[in-house]
């Protein structure tokens, strides 16, 4: 198809300050803690002490989710056409900090429900804090394109949210469950604290982006039905939506399945923050490894690289029953290196698509696009515990209470293990045959925003 640039994409590359990047990337904070916390505690929080059963509690972490798929794309769409002194994506980002903190708190408030009444209070305060979410993140995400047209300068400006999301989810991975421990009141406790982490860095993104170079289009145009329309005909949002939607569905199982091999794998419960430690900590360290081989691979072949060793990371579990807990560290620690090249090069990639969509359409729509994105990515990440739910309740997993301790038959440690590692590996195998599909590269993206036109055009399919 024909395509016509706009002149509203400015065609010089923005430097962002130093002070800019640390703000936006303190909003990781909330990024990485709803999105690991949950996924890490929340299955085993209704199915070990507040005695859900299995399947149901699975049910529970996703349904909420399913409300994502209408409400992202409606917060991306608001944050699109709002104008103001604070911009078009700022003043959502306080509406989420408004909501979201109380109602993480309010998951974990552990009320007198046990089984069934208990999911329902757990699943409608996930709903409240998914909503609260949506409208942070979804503009959140929206930002980075809009910041700089220069497109190795976008994955050096999230190399510092990579980092910032490395210590977020070392305490969301280590320090949450050393305070939830396997109690009702840990789990309280755990739900307060970090429901004031969650406010504090929501607030600091909000200041801290005051002062952010804006260079994205001046415009949104068009229903909100037609600009959803024009997102799935973007042959190259459509192919990275389905990388990372593959990548972040493993990365949910395996998060869920933690708690599960710590205990009956390596008979440890304690063992689930150190083998967070060995995860994140290839992210912390990295970094610039990953900026590095994005220039030198492009983001695709770096992207191929990182979940290579994710796959082969995530197969190497198997034999952890026979090897024990020193080779489950080694093995989670390669997991950790592909997991931290995802995570920063998926980000990076989705801002060079919304610029280069913004590019070709004159419109700004990146907020439709992290709509999408956003409301996909949490449904997986849910997926992936309920998941994992229905892979123990397939091998016969027992539920119960700390007052009422069960012993697990064999097929539910055999699934334990196959659940953290056969399920996700072949999942991100299938995530890396789609990135070869990708083809948004760096000479693309800059024959976009050099190309002289005045008048808005298609998108390229």
């Amino acid at each position: 198809m024909s395509r016509m640039v706009s002149s509203a994409a400015t065609p010089s590359p923005t430097n962002v300050p130093l002070g800019v990047r640390l703000g936006y990337a303190v909003g990781s904070f909330c990024t990485a803690n709803f999105s690991t916390i949950p996924g890490l505690l929340l299955l085993f929080y209704m199915t070990n002490v507040l005695a859900v059963p299995a399947f149901l509690a699975g049910v529970v972490l996703f349904l909420p989710k399913a409300w994502d798929l209408v409400a992202n794309p409606l917060v991306g769409r608001w944050s699109d056409r709002t104008a103001g002194r604070w911009g078009p994506r700022r003043p959502w980002l306080l509406a989420g900090a408004v909501v979201l903190p109380l109602t993480f708190a309010l998951m974990f408030a552990g009320l007198p429900l046990r089984g069934g009444p208990a999911a329902v209070y757990v699943g409608v305060m996930f709903l409240l804090a998914a909503t609260g979410y949506a409208l942070y993140e979804v503009p959140y995400k929206a930002m980075p394109a809009e910041m700089t047209t220069d497109y190795h300068e976008r994955t050096s400006l999230l190399q510092w949210r990579m980092v910032f999301i490395a210590i977020s989810v070392a305490l969301s991975g280590i320090v949450a469950p050393m305070i939830a421990g396997q109690t009702l009141d840990g789990h309280r406790l755990m739900g307060v604290v970090f429901g004031v982490i969650l406010l504090v860095a929501m607030l600091g993104s909000f200041f801290g982006t005051a002062r952010a170079p804006f260079t994205g289009q001046q415009r949104s145009e068009g229903t909100l039905r037609a600009q959803i329309a024009a997102a799935r005909t973007s042959r190259p949002f459509m192919w990275l939506l389905g990388l990372s939607s593959a990548q972040n569905l493993a990365a949910g199982i395996m998060l869920a399945g933690a708690p599960y091999f710590a205990a009956y794998t390596l008979n440890d419960p304690d063992a689930t923050s150190t083998l967070f430690a060995a995860l994140v900590g290839p992210m912390l360290v990295t970094m610039p490894l990953w900026v590095w081989l994005a220039r030198r691979l492009d983001k695709r072949g770096a992207m191929v690289l990182a979940g290579s060793l994710f796959t082969g990371g995530a197969v190497l579990v198997v034999a952890a029953p026979a090897f024990g807990s020193l080779w489950s560290h080694l093995v989670v620690m390669i997991v950790g290196l592909g997991y931290a090249g995802l995570q920063l090069l998926q980000f990076s990639m989705l801002a060079d698509v919304i610029a280069y969509d913004g590019a070709v359409s004159g419109e700004r729509r990146g907020g439709v696009f992290t709509g999408l994105w956003t409301a996909v990515e949490n449904a997986v990440s849910a997926l992936g515990a309920t998941i994992y739910g229905w892979v123990l309740a397939l091998g016969g997993f027992l539920a119960s209470d700390p007052d009422n301790p069960v012993t697990q038959p064999g097929s539910a440690h055999v699934a334990v293990v196959v659940g953290l590692s056969v399920v996700p590996a072949l999942i991100t195998l299938a995530g890396v045959v789609m990135t070869l599909k990708y083809d948004l590269t760096a000479g693309r993206v800059a024959a976009a925003v050099r190309a002289p036109s005045a008048a808005p055009g298609p998108v390229e399919a």
